[in-house]
């Protein structure tokens, strides 16, 4: 018996407000690496994998990025996102499902970002996918995972307590690791920073470019 991800138990409600909590403040880092990215490489479109109720979209600039796909595992998470951004964002395709999934499919973009996503899939079938199926060669892919702590828990205690069962499927990534397994995949690290959450919790990001001529390229 295949056994539910517990991602689905838990309302939006719960996770963006325990994101949002002072002693956790993430919701607000991720939007800042989020906007950052845009900023930097000046994606005309972008893939957000893991994209719950749209955090971060309010700051996507429309006169340069002009496609959006969201995807989320939760249906009720991508209908929320829908909800909010339908009509304030051009080119917003928005899917409800497995990312990792064969049946998920969109046009290639030039920017992936997945904010706390390789915590929770296989990370080697993840850059594989990214680097078949949604990134144009020469795109870029930015990573954000949680660095370990002795003082503080994979999950910080909140109020939210329904988020303390995504420990049993919570995996954090080692950043050399992720980096090795990148290379292995064609994509060349750019730039490696740790960033510190207002919560007191250390991220690092990470910027990959995929190599331009890749194999969609070749495909082509």
């Amino acid at each position: 018996m295949v056994m539910k991800n517990p991602w689905l138990d838990i309302p939006l409600e719960d996770y963006e407000g325990h994101m949002a909590l002072p002693q956790v403040a993430q919701a607000q880092m991720l939007a800042q690496v989020f906007e950052d990215a845009l900023n930097r490489y000046l994606p005309a479109s972008v893939a957000v994998l893991g994209c719950a109720g749209g955090n971060g979209f309010d700051r996507i600039p429309s006169a340069t990025t002009h496609r959006v796909v969201g995807i989320d595992l939760h249906p009720a998470y991508v209908r929320r996102a829908r909800e909010r951004y339908h009509g304030r964002i051009p080119g917003l395709q928005l899917l409800a499902g497995d990312a990792l999934a064969a049946d998920l499919v969109f046009p290639p973009v030039r920017l992936v970002f997945a904010g706390l996503f390789f915590e929770y899939v296989d990370l080697a079938a993840a850059l594989s996918r990214i680097r078949r199926c949604m990134l144009s060669p020469g795109g870029m892919l930015v990573s954000v995972v949680q660095l370990p702590s002795a003082r503080v828990p994979e999950v910080t205690p909140s109020p939210y307590t329904r988020l303390g069962t995504l420990a049993a499927v919570m995996r954090l990534v080692s950043p050399d690791g992720l980096a090795k397994l990148a290379a292995d995949n064609d994509f060349s690290l750019i730039e490696d920073r740790t960033v510190v959450a207002g919560g007191g919790k250390r991220f690092q990001v990470q910027d990959f470019r995929l190599a331009s001529n890749g194999p969609q390229q070749q495909r082509r």
